[in-house]
C-alpha cells in the first residue's frame, strides 16, 4: 500500500505545474532564418518560365554558430538533442564524442553548449529536457574569438558579441525551420468552360496557390496560362505567368505544379492523347487571424474594407510582399505600409520583424535596401512605428548595431550640403508618376532622412547610447532646419519638390508636403496652407497609385478632412470595384479604359491586380475613423478620436498588445471598451455630453475628454 501511495505521489509531482516539462523550441542566430527564408522565397519568381531573381545583393546566413546557456539543476536530467547540421556538444567545455542524440546533464551549475555547422540550411538546435530546453534566452555567436596557447591554456578573455537566440513558433522537434511551409487547402473553380483540348477555369476572385491536375494521363503537352483577368489568361502569347508540361504517362495520376502562381482565371490547353478528370488548386496562406474589424452605415465602404482585408492577407506570406503575381519580392516601401495595416488588422509582430530582418540583411552595407534610397529610410521609420505600436525594446537592443551601420552608410553618402542626393547605384523612387523629377536634392528624401535620424536617436536612448542619441538628434535638427530654409516657398505656401545645383525649383508636388503634416513637422498655419494650396489644389499633379494615395489621405485625415476622404475612398477604391476588382491594384487611373487598366511597364498585363499597398483603407479607417492610436509605446497610453466622416455610424475593433479597443460611434452616442493601458476618448459635442461610467472633462469650447480604463466600457451621449 505504501509503495502504491509513493508512486501516486511521485506521479502527481511530475504532472503538477511546478514539475511540468518546459517547452523547447528551435533556435538560431537572430535574423539568419529570416534571411535564408527570404532568399528562398524571392528566388521563386518567374515570368513565362524564365527565372527572375532580385536585382539587389542577397546575404546569406552564418554557417557556423555557437549556442550556449548556463543551467542550475537540482538533479541530473536526460536531454534530447535535435540539430540542423554537423555539431559537437559540450558540458562545461568538455566535449562528448560523436554526434550524441541524448546527453545527461549533472545536477548543479553547468554550461551546455553546441557548435553547429550547416551550409544549405540555417544552423539550428532543439534541446529538450525537463529544465534544459532551447529557447530565446540562449546566447549565440558566429565567432567565439577564443584561442588556446602553446601550453594548452584557453584564453581568459574574449571580444565575442553574444546575442539572444532567434526563434519563432517551431515547437516540434520533427519540424525544424528548414521544413517551414505555408498552409494550403484545396479549392475548386466556381466556373469551368470546357472545350476540346482546353479548360478555362474561373476561381471567382483573385487567389494564389498551386494548380493541381487530377487524373492526368496520356501523352502530349499541357500548357497552362494564368491570368488575374480573363483577358490575360486568354492572351497565351503575352500573359505574365505560365506552366508547360510534357506528359508521357498512360496511367492516371495527379500532378501539382511546382511553383505557386497568382490568378483568378486559368487557361489549360492540352493536345495528343492527354486527358484529365478535373483541375483544382491548393490555396496557399499564412494562418494568421484578424483581430481588428470595421463596419459602418455605408455598404460600399464595408465592401472596400473587406476587399482590402483580403488583399492584405494574399500579400501576407512568409513576409509582407509587394504583390502576388509579378515580383513576389520583399520591397521596403511596400512593406512599410503593410506593417501599418497589420497593426490595425492582424497585430502579428513576427511578420513585421521577419520582414524587417530579411530586408536589412548582413554586413557590409554596399547599397540602399532594394537599391532605393527612400526604401532604406522607410526601413528606419518602420522601426519607429514598430516600437510605438508594440513597445518591443528587445528587438531594438538586439539589432541596434545593424541600424547603426545602415545609418553610417546613409551619412557617408551625404553631399557637401549635408543632404541626400542620388549617387551612382541609388534609385530615387518616390512613386510611379509620369514626369516626376528625381534630379538633385529632392525634398521628400530629406524629410524621410530627418525622420530616420529621429528614429536612430530614439533607439540610441533605448540602448543607453547617450553620445549617439545626442549626435542623431542634432543631425535630425540640422536636416529639418535645411528642409524648411531651403525648400519652403512662401508664395506657393508649400515645400518645393527639389533643389538642383543648390537652387530651389518652382515645382510643387504632394509628397514632402503631405508627409510633413502627419510627421507633425508643420505648425498649424503651414498645415492649413498646405491643405489648401497642395492637397486640395487640382493644379498640383494628382497621385494615381494606391501607394501614395495612402499617405495623401492620411495627411487629409490628420487635418480632420474625413468627410472628404470618405468620398475619395468611395471614388478611388470603389472605382476599382466597379471594374470588377476582387483585390486592389498596384495602380488605378480612372481615365484609362478597358484593357488599358491591365498594362504597365510596357507589357500588356504587367500591372499587379493584387498589390499590398492597395489595402490602405484598413489603416485609414482604423486610425482615423475609429480614431485609435498609441501616444506612448505599446498603448501604455492611447487616444480614441472617433470621426464619422459623413457616415451615420461606425463600429469596429483595434488590436493592441494587450487586448482590443472596441469603438462604436453614431450621431447620438459613442460606445468604448478599453484595452491595454489608459486611453483618452476625445470628441466634439455641441451640447454637454453625458457619461454615467466616468467623468466628462471639458478641454475647451466644444471639445471633451473621458478617461478609458482597461477592460471597462463607456457610453457617451453627445451631439456632434
Amino acid at each position: 500500500m505504501k509503495k502504491a501511495l509513493s508512486f501516486v505521489y511521485l506521479l502527481l509531482l511530475f504532472v503538477s505545474p511546478g514539475f511540468a516539462q518546459k517547452q523547447a523550441t528551435w533556435i538560431w542566430y537572430p535574423g539568419d532564418f529570416e534571411i535564408w527564408l527570404g532568399n528562398n522565397m524571392q528566388n521563386r519568381r518567374t515570368e513565362r518560365g524564365t527565372f527572375l531573381p532580385p536585382f539587389w545583393k542577397l546575404d546569406s546566413h552564418y554557417n557556423l554558430i555557437d549556442f550556449h546557456k548556463d543551467f542550475d539543476l537540482t538533479q541530473a536530467e536526460e536531454v534530447d538533442l535535435f540539430v540542423e547540421g554537423k555539431y559537437n556538444v559540450k558540458i562545461d567545455g568538455k566535449a562528448f564524442s560523436g554526434f550524441p542524440k541524448r546527453i545527461t546533464v549533472p545536477a548543479g551549475k553547468h554550461k551546455v553548449s553546441l557548435k553547429v555547422f550547416c551550409q544549405d540550411r540555417v544552423p539550428a538546435i532543439f534541446v529538450q529536457g525537463k529544465n534544459v530546453v532551447s529557447d530565446a534566452t540562449w546566447l549565440v555567436t558566429f565567432e567565439d574569438k577564443e584561442w588556446i596557447d602553446e601550453t594548452g591554456k584557453a584564453s581568459d578573455q574574449s571580444g565575442t558579441t553574444w546575442l539572444k537566440a532567434g526563434s519563432w513558433n517551431f515547437n516540434d522537434s520533427q519540424t525544424p525551420p528548414s521544413k517551414f511551409k505555408l498552409n494550403t487547402k484545396e479549392l475548386s473553380a466556381v466556373k469551368v468552360d470546357k472545350k476540346a483540348g482546353s479548360l478555362l477555369l474561373d476561381f471567382g476572385k483573385e487567389t494564389f496557390g498551386f494548380i493541381k491536375l487530377r487524373g492526368l494521363s496520356g501523352e502530349g503537352n499541357v500548357n497552362i496560362y494564368y491570368g488575374e483577368s480573363r483577358e490575360e489568361a486568354l492572351a497565351t502569347a503575352t500573359c505574365e505567368t505560365t506552366d508547360f508540361l510534357q506528359i508521357d504517362k498512360t496511367q492516371k495520376r495527379d500532378s501539382t505544379m511546382e511553383l505557386t502562381k497568382a490568378f483568378r482565371y486559368v487557361n489549360v490547353q492540352y493536345d495528343g492523347s492527354v486527358s484529365m478528370d478535373s483541375v483544382s488548386m491548393l490555396y496557399e496562406f499564412l494562418p494568421v487571424a484578424d483581430r481588428g474589424g470595421f463596419r459602418c452605415s455605408d455598404e460600399q465602404i464595408n465592401k472596400i474594407y473587406d476587399v482590402a482585408v483580403y488583399t492584405l492577407h494574399l500579400n501576407t506570406r512568409e513576409f509582407f510582399i509587394d504583390g502576388i503575381k509579378r515580383d513576389r519580392w520583399i520591397w521596403s516601401g511596400d512593406a512599410a505600409q503593410s506593417y501599418l495595416m497589420n497593426y490595425y488588422l492582424l497585430f502579428d509582430s513576427p511578420s513585421v520583424t521577419r520582414t524587417m530582418l530579411a530586408l536589412r540583411g548582413k554586413e557590409p552595407v554596399t547599397s540602399h535596401i532594394n537599391t532605393i534610397m527612400d526604401y532604406t529610410l522607410y526601413w528606419f521609420i518602420s522601426i519607429y512605428d514598430y516600437y510605438q505600436y508594440t513597445g518591443d525594446k528587445a528587438f531594438i537592443q538586439q539589432f541596434y548595431p545593424r541600424m547603426q551601420s545602415l545609418m553610417d552608410y546613409c551619412l557617408a553618402r551625404r553631399n557637401k550640403n549635408g543632404l541626400l542626393e542620388g549617387l551612382a547605384g541609388d534609385w530615387v523612387f518616390i512613386d510611379w508618376a509620369d514626369g516626376l523629377s528625381k534630379k538633385g536634392e529632392v525634398s521628400f528624401e530629406q524629410l524621410l532622412f530627418a525622420r530616420s535620424l529621429e528614429t536612430m536617436a530614439l533607439c540610441a536612448n533605448i540602448v543607453n547610447d547617450a553620445p549617439n542619441a545626442t549626435k542623431y538628434n542634432q543631425l535630425a535638427t540640422d536636416v529639418k532646419g535645411k528642409l524648411f530654409s531651403s525648400y519652403w516657398n512662401e508664395s506657393k505656401h508649400a515645400l518645393v519638390h527639389s533643389r538642383v545645383d543648390g537652387v530651389p525649383t518652382e515645382n510643387v508636388t504632394r509628397y514632402a508636403n503631405m508627409f510633413a503634416i502627419f510627421f507633425n513637422y508643420l505648425d498649424e498655419e503651414k498645415k492649413q496652407a498646405v491643405k489648401q494650396h497642395v492637397l486640395l489644389n487640382p493644379d498640383v499633379p494628382k497621385i494615381t497609385t494606391p501607394y501614395m494615395r495612402f499617405y495623401e489621405l492620411e495627411a487629409l485625415c490628420a487635418l480632420g478632412e474625413q468627410s472628404y476622404v470618405t468620398k475619395e475612398i468611395k471614388d478611388y477604391w470603389g472605382g476599382m470595384l466597379n471594374l470588377g476588382a476582387t483585390s486592389f491594384w498596384e495602380e488605378y487611373n480612372p481615365a484609362k479604359k478597358g484593357a488599358e487598366h491591365y498594362a504597365m511597364y510596357g507589357r500588356d498585363f504587367g500591372k499587379s491586380l493584387c498589390h499590398a499597398w492597395g489595402a490602405s483603407p484598413i489603416y485609414l479607417l482604423g486610425k482615423y475613423y475609429l480614431g485609435v492610436k498609441p501616444t506612448t509605446p505599446a498603448y501604455a497610453t492611447y487616444l480614441i478620436e472617433p470621426q464619422l466622416g459623413g457616415l451615420e455610424w461606425i463600429d469596429g475593433k483595434v488590436p493592441t498588445p494587450d487586448g482590443d479597443v472596441s469603438v462604436y460611434c453614431s450621431t447620438k452616442e459613442i460606445k468604448i471598451t478599453g484595452a491595454a493601458g489608459t486611453g483618452t476618448l476625445r470628441f466634439k459635442s455641441k451640447t454637454k455630453p453625458v457619461c454615467k461610467q466616468a467623468e466628462v472633462r471639458s478641454v475647451n469650447a466644444g471639445l471633451y475628454e473621458v478617461t478609458v480604463e482597461k477592460g471597462k466600457s463607456y457610453v457617451v451621449n453627445y451631439r456632434p
